[in-house]
C-alpha cells in the first residue's frame, strides 16, 4: 500500500491534469504511463550498457547509437523546454515505441499508437518532473504506484466492465494459493488486477527475513529474494491476460511491467469467440495451472461467433455462464479457479444454469462459494455477487459456503472505510479486535477457508462446519442436487430468529383510542377559539 509522501506527490500530479484540462481518468492513467514507460525505456539500457561494459559483450540497443536516437532516452530529453519537449514526444518518442523489440513481450507495441494528448507545456514538464522522481528502479514500489493510479479509476467501462476491488482479489488469490511454478490466466484482464495482485502475493510469501525491510516511513516492502530460482518462468511463462480493449490491454501490460514482469503475456482475443482456437490452439484447452477472473456478466453474444467447443458445455448466450465453460475448458486438470459470478448463476433456473451448476457439481470439484455483500462493486454497480471456487475433474461431495456480509468499508456509493488502512484487507498487518472482524470479514473468511481445506487434505471430518447458522458450513453435493443445483447461500443457511415481546393488541389498541380522544378533544378546543 502506498502511504506519505510518494502518495501525496502522485495526488499533486493527477490534480495538475485534472486542471490541465485533462478529466478522463483513463487519459490520465494513459499519459502518465507514456511517461512511464519512457524512462523505463531508457532505464533498462543503461542496465543493458553497465552489463556490456563489465562483460565486453555486446547488446541489443533500444535505441540508435546515433545522435537522433540517444535523443530519443529520457535521460536526454527531460530537460528540454515545455513546447520543444511536446514536440519532441509527440514526433519522435512516442512513434519509437512501435520499433522496439522486447523480447516475447507485446508491451512496445500496445505502446505503439501513444498519442500525445497533453496540450499545456506547462503540464508536461511538471509530469516529466514528477515521473523523473517516482523510485521506478523498486520494483514492489513502482508497481504499488501503478496500482494507486489506477484506483483512481472511479468511470465503469462498457459491456459491464468494472474495476475489481483490490482487497477482494486479494482474497481470492490467497484462498486459491498461486505457487511460482503455475501458470496463472485471466480470460478478461481489464487493468490486469488479478495478475499483479498475484505477483504482490508472490513476493510477500517468497521474501526471507532479510528480504524484508521497513523503510523511513514504516512501509514494509518484500524483495521477494526466494523467488529467484523462478525468475525466468515468472517472467517469460507464467502470467497471461487476453482482453479485447486495447486501451485497457496497454494498462494491463504497462501495469506488469511494473510489477516487475519484463514479459508478460497480455495479448488482444475476445476469449469466447471462436477465433481463439485459430490464434491460440494450445492456450484454449487445457493449458493454465490458476485462472482468476471477474468476467463481464452483462448481456448476450452472437451464437454464431461464439467458441462451438464452449456451447458444447453450456447452450445458452449469457457471458457469465460461456466465460465458466470457457474457464473449465482453459483449466489443465487438477487446475483452480476463483472466479466472480452475479448471483443469478447461482440459482438461475434456466436449462442453460442449471446445465452448468450440474457440470461444475458432477464433472469437477466446486470446493467453495463466497456470498459477497451487494454494495462490494459500489459506486461501479450494486449487483449481487459471488465467488465461485473450484477445481477441474473428479468430482464434487460437499461445498464450503461463506457468508461475507462486511468488507471493511461501507456498502454506499461513497465506501467509506469502517477500519483503519492497517485492519484492512483479507491479511491485515495489524490484529483485528472482535467489533473491527464484524466491520472486515475478509480475514475471517480466509482463515476459515484455510482452516477447512488443512481439514480436507488431512482426511479429517469437517464436523465444525456442520452448524448451518454460522457464517461458515458445508452442504452435501447429493443435497444441492435435489434442489435443482441450486447454490444461493440462503437455500442452506439457516437463520436464527430472537423472539420480541410485544404489548397484547387490546392495549395497543386501547391507547390509541385514548390518544384519539385527545386530539378530538384539543380540536374542538382549537375551534372554540376561532
Amino acid at each position: 500500500m502506498l502511504t506519505g509522501t510518494l502518495r501525496n506527490d502522485i495526488d499533486k500530479l493527477w490534480e495538475k491534469f485534472w486542471t490541465g484540462g485533462i478529466t478522463n481518468p483513463l487519459t490520465v492513467i494513459e499519459q502518465i504511463s507514456y511517461l512511464m514507460f519512457a524512462r523505463l525505456l531508457d532505464m533498462q539500457e543503461q542496465a543493458s550498457e553497465r552489463k556490456a561494459a563489465r562483460t565486453k559483450k555486446p547488446f541489443e540497443r533500444l535505441f540508435p547509437d546515433t545522435k537522433e536516437g540517444q535523443l530519443l532516452r529520457w535521460q536526454n530529453f527531460k530537460n528540454l523546454p515545455g513546447t520543444e519537449m511536446r514536440a519532441h514526444l509527440r514526433d519522435k518518442v512516442y512513434p519509437h515505441f512501435g520499433t522496439i523489440h522486447m523480447g516475447q513481450s507485446d508491451v512496445a507495441e500496445f505502446m505503439a499508437d501513444a498519442e500525445m494528448e497533453i496540450k499545456s507545456e506547462s503540464l508536461l514538464v511538471a509530469a516529466v518532473e514528477m515521473v523523473d522522481k517516482l523510485p521506478l528502479g523498486q520494483t514492489d514500489i513502482k508497481g504499488d504506484i501503478y496500482e494507486y493510479l489506477l484506483s483512481k479509476l472511479t468511470t465503469a467501462g462498457i459491456n459491464g466492465q468494472f474495476r475489481t476491488p483490490r482487497h477482494i482479489i486479494d482474497l481470492m488469490v490467497a484462498m486459491v494459493g498461486p505457487q511460482p511454478e503455475d501458470t496463472v490466466c485471466d480470460p478478461a484482464c481489464g487493468t490486469a488486477g488479478f495478475l499483479a495482485r498475484t505477483m504482490e502475493y508472490l513476493m510477500r510469501r517468497y521474501s526471507s527475513e532479510q528480504g524484508t525491510f521497513q523503510d523511513e516511513e514504516g512501509n514494509t516492502h518484500y524483495t521477494g529474494d526466494l523467488l529467484e530460482p523462478y525468475r525466468q518462468h515468472i517472467a517469460n511463462d507464467m502470467f497471461w491476460g487476453f482482453d479485447f480493449d486495447t486501451t485497457m490491454l496497454r494498462v494491463s501490460a504497462m501495469n506488469m511491467l511494473l510489477h516487475g514482469v519484463a514479459a508478460p503475456n497480455i495479448h488482444y482475443q475476445d476469449s469466447l469467440n471462436k477465433s481463439i482456437k485459430e490464434h491460440w490452439p494450445d492456450k484454449e484447452q487445457d493449458a493454465f495451472d490458476v485462472v482468476l477472473a471477474n468476467p463481464p456478466f452483462k448481456g448476450a453474444i452472437d451464437a454464431t461467433s461464439t467458441n462451438p467447443d464452449l456451447l458444447k458445455i453450456v447452450k445458452t448466450k449469457k457471458t457469465e455462464l460461456l466465460f465458466i465453460a470457457h474457464i473449465l475448458r482453459m483449466l489443465k486438470l487438477g487446475g483452480r479457479s476463483a472466479t466472480i459470478v452475479p448471483d443469478g448463476v447461482l440459482f438461475g433456473s434456466s436449462n442453460a444454469h442449471q446445465q452448468l451448476r450440474k457440470t461444475l457439481i458432477e464433472d469437477n470439484q466446486l470446493e467453495g462459494i463466497v456470498s459477497l455483500p451487494s454494495g462490494v462493486f459500489k459506486p461501479y454497480a450494486g449487483v449481487s455477487t459471488a465467488i465461485l471456487i473450484f477445481t477441474k475433474g473428479g468430482s464434487t461431495d460437499q461445498v464450503w459456503f461463506y457468508d461475507l456480509t462486511a468488507d471493511g468499508r461501507s456498502l454506499d456509493d461513497k465506501r467509506t472505510p469502517l477500519v483503519p488502512e492497517d485492519r484492512f484487507g483479507p491479511m491485515p498487518a495489524a490484529k483485528l479486535s472482535e467489533e473491527e472482524r464484524e466491520k472486515n470479514n475478509l480475514p475471517d473468511c480466509l482463515d476459515q477457508w484455510l482452516e477447512y481445506r488443512e481439514l480436507r487434505l488431512k482426511n479429517k471430518g469437517a464436523d465444525k462446519y456442520a452448524d448451518r447458522t454460522r457464517k461458515a458450513f458445508v452442504v452435501p453435493a447429493e443435497e444441492i442436487a435435489a434442489n435443482k443445483y441450486d447454490l444461493s447461500i440462503n437455500r442452506y443457511k439457516e437463520v436464527v430468529y430472537e423472539e420480541e415481546e410485544y404489548e397484547p393488541p387490546k392495549e395497543i389498541l386501547a391507547r390509541m383510542k385514548t390518544l384519539e380522544e385527545e386530539i378530538m378533544r384539543e380540536m374542538d378546543e382549537l375551534e372554540a377559539m376561532l
